[in-house]
């Protein structure tokens, strides 16, 4: 089982999105896997998820469950497999605290999306546009089922061999 951290500067918009549309997505598809969010800063640390978020998420039948914001640690790089930062300044500061030593994999969000591999998720606290978000956390985390789904059938191809 996979586990995977999704990560964004306060961890009450765009990665508790995350969170719960890909635990979503890989239970539909029956990917077993193991999921959290996290955020690079402490200024939200406690909060609840943004009522712009938990709105969006409500109109696709999720709920945030009493999510609480809560910031990375060292730990999460020795748990994780993945810790995936939702723009290119969240990975950027993910691998400057990212110890030498551990083994998680640090990217980008949206790597698995050919016309946008390179791009951020915009932060809806910004720009108001939760739905937006959504729409490129939906197609994110459908292109990581992908690769997970591809990782499940080497590793267990490899095993039988």
């Amino acid at each position: 089982m996979k586990k995977i951290l999704f990560v964004c500067l306060g961890n009450i918009c765009r990665s508790p999105m995350a969170e719960f549309v890909f635990r979503d997505l890989a239970e539909k598809h029956g990917l077993e896997v193991e999921v959290a969010s996290a955020a690079t800063s402490s200024w939200e640390h406690g909060n609840p998820v943004h009522n712009g978020t938990q709105r969006e998420l409500a109109k696709h039948g999720l709920k945030t469950n009493g999510k609480t914001s809560r910031q990375i640690n060292q730990d999460d790089f020795y748990y994780y497999d993945y810790i995936i930062g939702m723009d290119l300044e969240n990975v950027r500061d993910l691998r400057q605290i990212q110890p030498k030593n551990s083994s998680a994999i640090v990217t980008n969000f949206l790597k698995n999306v050919e016309e946008h591999e390179n791009d951020s998720v915009p932060d809806p606290y910004y720009t108001g546009d939760f739905e937006e978000t959504y729409r490129l956390v939906k197609m994110g985390s459908l292109g990581w089922i992908e690769k997970l789904e591809m990782v499940g059938v080497r590793e267990e191809k490899g095993n039988l061999n």
